[in-house]
C-alpha cells in the first residue's frame, strides 16, 4: 500500500503497488546472491553445501520453524473452509510443504488473505545471528543480506567481513558481532513497526474527508467485537462493529469464522459483498469506523411484495387487510425466524377462509371482517 502526498504531506492518492515479472527476476537475482555470499563464507569457500566445523564469525540472516501450536491452529480453521492440512506434517519441511499446498489452493479465493495473515503469525521472525541455522521460509540453508549496504547495517557488515576474509584476515570477534546482530535486529522490528504506523496513519488522513460516502467492498476479517471490510477502489481497510448492525444482534461463530443473526440466522463469511459507507476515521486512534449498509434479503422483499398486492387502498376493512390474505406482523416475525415465504402463508390463509366461506354467508355481515 503506497500513499502519494502534497508538499505539505496531505495524502492525495492511495494505490497498490504492483510487483511484475522485471521485480520477481531482480528479486531472484539478489536471493542468489545473498545465498552465494553466505554459502562461500559458511563452507571456507568450497561451496560444498556442508558448514565448516571452524568456519569464520559472519553475519546471517536466519528463519526458525514456525510454531507448531499455531500452525494447528490454522489447520482447524482452514478445515472450516473445507482445506486439509495433514495433522502429521506441522513440523520441519512438511510443515513447509502443507503450507505451500495450502497457499496454492486457496490463492485467488476470499480466505487467502485470512490464511496468508495466520501463517505469516504462526513463522518465527527472521533475524541477523552469527549461529546459522538457516532460514525456514526461503528454505535456504545458508543466506544473509548482502546486496542492499546502502539502506542496511547489516548488509554493511557482512562487505566488510567478506573484504577482510577475501584478504587473508583471521575469524572475527564472535562475540562482538552477535552483539550487533542483536542491535540491528532490534531496530529493524522498530522500523517496520513505525512503517505500518505511519501509513495506517496516512490512510486515516486520507479518509477523513469521505465520511459520509459510501463504497462496495468485501469482508477481509472477522472477530468477536466487529466485521472488517476492505473497499474494493482503494483496498482501505476499517471496521463495523457489530452492535451497531441494526437488522439483527450478530454473533461471532468462531469455528466457521462466520458472524450470525440471532433472529434471521443471516449469515456474513469473508469475502462476501457487502456496500459500506464511511462512518468515522479517529487519526488520534488511528482508526477507522465503516457502517453496514443492509439490503433486503429476498424473504422480506417477499414479504413487502405481498402485503401490497393485497392491502386495501382504505374504507372499510382497511385495519384488518391482515385477514384478507395478506400476512400479518405476527406471521412475519415467525416467518422470519423458520425461513418460509410470505407466499406460503397467504395460500394457507386463502385455503382457511375458503374453508370457512359456507360459516361465514350464514352470519349478518357488519361490513368489517370477523
Amino acid at each position: 500500500m503506497k500513499v502519494e502526498c502534497d508538499p505539505e504531506g496531505k495524502p492525495l492518492r492511495v494505490y497498490q503497488k504492483i510487483s511484475r515479472e522485471a521485480n520477481w527476476l531482480i528479486e531472484e537475482f539478489m536471493l542468489l546472491a545473498n545465498r552465494t555470499v553466505a554459502e562461500f563464507v559458511a563452507t571456507d569457500g568450497k561451496m560444498n553445501a556442508v558448514q565448516s566445523k571452524n568456519a569464520k564469525t559472519f553475519v546471517y540472516r536466519v528463519h526458525d520453524e514456525p510454531n507448531e501450536i499455531k500452525l494447528e491452529g490454522l489447520r482447524r480453521f482452514a478445515g472450516g473452509f473445507g482445506y486439509r492440512m495433514d495433522g502429521e506434517a506441522l513440523s520441519g519441511r512438511a510443515a513447509a510443504e502443507s503450507l505451500r499446498t495450502l497457499m496454492e489452493e486457496s490463492r485467488d479465493k476470499p480466505e487467502y488473505a485470512a490464511f496468508q495473515n495466520l501463517a505469516l503469525r504462526s513463522m518465527s521472525k527472521a533475524v541477523y545471528s552469527t549461529d546459522n541455522i538457516g532460514h525456514y521460509g526461503l528454505a535456504f540453508r545458508f543466506y544473509t543480506h548482502f546486496t542492499s549496504p546502502i539502506r542496511r547495517y547489516p548488509d554493511l557488515m557482512v562487505h566488510r567481513l567478506l573484504a577482510l576474509y577475501l584478504a587473508g584476515a583471521e575469524s572475527q570477534k564472535k562475540d562482538h558481532y552477535e552483539s550487533e546482530c542483536s542491535y540491528a535486529s532490534l531496530r529493524e522490528q522498530i522500523a517496520a513497526d513505525a512503517e505500518r504506523t505511519s501509513i495506517k496513519y496516512k490512510l486515516v488522513e486520507y479518509m477523513q474527508d469521505k465520511i459520509g460516502q459510501e463504497y462496495e467492498g468485501a469482508v477481509s476479517g472477522l472477530t468477536e467485537w466487529g466485521m472488517y471490510v476492505e473497499v474494493d477502489e482503494t483496498h482501505i481497510e476499517g471496521m463495523v462493529p457489530l452492535r451497531e448492525i441494526r437488522s439483527d444482534f450478530f454473533e461471532f461463530d468462531e469455528e466457521h469464522y462466520r458472524i450470525v443473526g440471532r433472529r434471521t440466522r443471516r449469515l456474513y463469511r469473508l469475502g462476501d459483498r457487502v456496500r459500506i459507507r464511511v462512518k468515522d476515521a479517529n487519526l488520534e486512534q488511528r482508526i477507522i469506523d465503516y457502517e453496514l449498509i443492509e439490503t433486503e434479503t429476498t424473504d422480506e422483499k417477499d414479504f413487502l411484495a405481498d402485503s401490497a398486492s393485497v392491502a386495501p387502498r382504505g374504507g372499510k376493512g382497511a385495519k384488518n387487510a391482515g385477514a384478507k390474505g395478506g400476512a400479518s406482523r405476527s406471521e412475519r416475525s415467525r416467518l422470519a425466524k423458520d425461513g418460509r415465504s410470505a407466499k406460503s402463508v397467504k395460500s394457507a390463509r386463502t385455503a382457511k377462509l375458503r374453508s370457512g366461506k359456507s360459516r361465514s354467508t350464514r352470519k349478518k355481515s357488519s361490513g368489517k371482517a370477523d
